[in-house]
């Protein structure tokens, strides 16, 4: 297994494609690792180098005590972009990972060429909604992340692509199940206090912005509101819950796979 050495601890990462192709970062959610985008592993490696890593917090990268920040977030990519001798590299993430590439896009634009941010926000949620499951995931731990993955179905996926894809949805929410629960809360409170809508004006790079339809996590309002204030940006809207990378299927690969290579 692949690891770089934070000062704090080790973040794991998986690299695969051609050697010498473009390199594609993709950042993962909030309660899933890098396997969340297997689905799009074998699309994406015909065309690209494809980086994936598991978020502090989650997966087999270390868990820091303490809350998290979007900046420390997005200095472990950094760290990781460094470790590997990346100097640039496109970037595609999703909620969490949206909040962590806005953040990349704004404070390190240079390390950046094209940037997709799929179901996310420059703010995400209330401290009314993420205050209360940040405070049960601590008294409670794991049995408290069992309960978030039932609850989780519903908000990720709709009820017809749950129902007839149970194959599909099973494997990710549980990766939220096996999620650390200190890991977890301490993201919750990075996801909290993101606030990028009087920054994200400023990114110029190339951005395709993604939302689903029926996700009530991040609306596609929050999608058309970021696209809104970066001249060029690129919107698109597909009949999908909030993890539109695995509900949308071909119809997603292909349309970040046209915005790519433009």
């Amino acid at each position: 297994m692949p690891f770089i050495q934070l000062p704090e601890g080790p973040l794991h990462y998986q690299l695969d494609g051609p050697h010498g192709a473009p390199v594609l970062l993709l950042s993962n959610s909030l309660g899933t690792d890098l396997r969340m985008w297997d689905p799009q592993m074998p699309a994406l490696t015909r065309h690209f180098q494809v980086l994936r890593y598991d978020t502090r917090g989650h997966g087999q990268s270390l868990v820091t005590p303490g809350t998290y920040s979007m900046e420390q977030n997005g200095r472990d990519v950094l760290a990781l972009l460094d470790a590997l001798q990346l100097t640039e590299v496109s970037f595609c993430g999703l909620s969490m990972g949206g909040l962590i590439g806005q953040w990349l896009a704004i404070n390190a634009p240079e390390r950046l060429q094209r940037v997709v941010l799929c179901c996310t926000a420059a703010k995400i949620g209330h401290p009314d909604i993420w205050n209360p499951r940040i405070e049960m995931v601590l008294r409670d731990g794991q049995p408290a992340m069992l309960a978030l993955r039932e609850a989780s179905i519903a908000r990720w996926f709709t009820a017809e692509f749950a129902q007839a894809h149970p194959e599909q949805v099973q494997p990710v929410v549980d990766m939220l199940a096996q999620t650390s629960p200190q890991g977890y809360a301490a993201n919750c409170a990075a996801v909290r206090d993101a606030d990028f809508r009087d920054q994200v004006g400023s990114i110029s790079l190339p951005l395709l912005v993604v939302s689903g339809t029926a996700d009530a996590v991040c609306p596609p309002a929050d999608g058309r509101f970021i696209a809104d204030q970066i001249a060029g940006a690129e919107f698109v809207e597909f009949a999908a819950a909030h993890l539109a990378s695995i509900e949308a299927g071909d119809a997603f690969i292909e349309r970040v796979l046209t915005f790519m290579q433009a």
